[in-house]
């Protein structure tokens, strides 16, 4: 493809409908990532837009130049910004003037953003701990207190009597669209899988699944052509197929070699503030929670050790419970304690895996969901073993795995207060 000229043209065509709440996520998440002019050609290219908001005329990219001030090649690393986030589609058509298309997406909400496993982990790389706090403070959701109200909301029904007539639809209504972010990396999947020699692999080796594993694995862990094919390479097993377990110890034991000893940093981050509960209680089930989810899961597993250094077996457990069922940092917490304690002090890696399937099944995202659930499982196993038991609390939403006299025996509250105190 031909560099941009000036007198290219191009037209905007919109799938999304940018108001002031729409804006506000574009400037506080998007921009630390993107940085302010791919941002503000995102809103250049609305401005663009005919009064339908469906679409532009052609325009010159000369027009790019004169409204924002930068050269060409500041509107195309903006460009491609766009569409690394998922905000942008580029289509181009070569002519004696070419001619581009630029389809626009909307933003993710804030809470679609703030849970997406890669943009909320670059953000949080970018801003610093202290700045991603302060930005996602305006978007935790706020606790609304109905305990003392009756719900008299009015149904439908009430208000409305029904007709006889015909049934609408209008499929050609425009809807608002998201993009789903696409991770190449950087390697070239047809080097790697042309390098190894057919005697050595099977006709079905290299299908969608495993080729999507080995993108993904050269992102997670930064692994170039040449690193990733070796790797693919040992990891094939005597049937001629990709060893998947094989290959993400490969790639994870290749990382740390690289890193002094590090796993990807997504061990180290801590609950995400949109999923915490509201700062204000001062209850010791609410001082609980809020060591859950204000400690990494590393952090949590060190604590556990008496602070040695946790073993790579139990790291990598935690890595995965992260990134393969895409567990919270605090759910991950919960869990890591939960385990715990019924369990002897041992991080079974299948009974782990087992409840981090059923909570992922559940949908388990919050501190205090994670909490529920092992008080309710742990209630059903006491039910079937018959176990000695102190007299029940009062606060009835505190998990059975901690003492049942919690308010009156606060050991187990000093304890995570100073797991807490450590990492501060």
């Amino acid at each position: 493809m031909k560099s941009i000229l000036p007198a290219d043209t191009y037209k905007v065509f919109n799938r999304a409908f940018i108001e002031n709440k729409e804006k506000d996520i574009l400037v506080s998440l998007y921009q630390p990532i993107i940085g302010v002019l791919a941002v503000n050609l995102y809103l250049t290219l609305t401005n663009d837009l005919s009064s339908d908001l469906i679409e532009s005329d052609y325009i010159p990219h000369q027009h790019l130049l004169s409204v924002m001030g930068v050269n060409l090649d500041t509107i195309v690393e903006s460009r491609r910004k766009l569409e690394a986030v998922g905000l942008l589609k580029t289509f181009f058509r070569e002519d004696e003037i070419n001619n581009y298309i630029y389809v626009l997406y909307a933003p993710l909400t804030a809470s679609e953003f703030l849970n997406h496993p890669i943009l909320n982990i670059v953000l949080y790389n970018n801003l610093g701990k202290l700045e991603y706090d302060k930005v996602t403070l305006k978007y935790r959701s706020k606790r609304i207190v109905t305990k003392d109200y009756q719900d008299i909301t009015t149904s439908f029904d009430k208000v409305f009597t029904s007709v006889n007539g015909y049934s609408f639809t209008n499929p050609d209504i425009i809807n608002e669209e998201t993009r789903k972010i696409e991770i190449n990396s950087n390697i070239d999947i047809n080097l790697i899988t042309s390098g190894i020699p057919n005697r050595m692999v099977n006709d079905k080796c290299f299908n969608k699944d495993t080729l999507d594993l080995i993108i993904n694995l050269a992102y997670i862990y930064k692994i170039d052509n040449l690193n990733m094919q070796g790797l693919v390479r040992n990891s094939i097993n005597e049937r001629g197929m990709i060893d998947k377990e094989e290959l993400k110890n490969a790639c994870r034991n290749f990382y740390q070699f690289e890193n002094n000893g590090k796993l990807p940093t997504v061990i180290y981050n801590r609950q995400p503030e949109y999923l915490k509960e509201p700062v204000g209680n001062n209850s010791n089930i609410a001082k609980v929670i809020y060591t859950f989810e204000n400690v990494s899961p590393y952090e949590f597993l060190k604590s556990s050790y008496n602070n040695a250094e946790p073993t790579p077996r139990d790291k990598k457990l935690i890595e995965n419970l992260m990134i393969e069922q895409k567990l919270s940092p605090g759910v991950v917490n919960v869990l890591i304690d939960y385990v715990l304690k019924i369990n002897n002090k041992k991080l079974s890696k299948e009974y782990v895996e087992a409840i981090a399937g059923h909570w992922k099944r559940l949908n388990i995202e919050t501190v205090k969901e994670a909490m529920e659930i092992c008080r309710k499982e742990h209630k059903k196993v006491s039910k079937t073993v018959p176990v000695k038991v102190k007299k029940e609390s009062s606060n009835t939403n505190l998990p059975e795995w901690f003492d049942k006299n919690f308010e009156k025996n606060s050991d187990k509250l000093d304890e995570l207060e100073e797991v807490l105190k450590d990492f501060e």
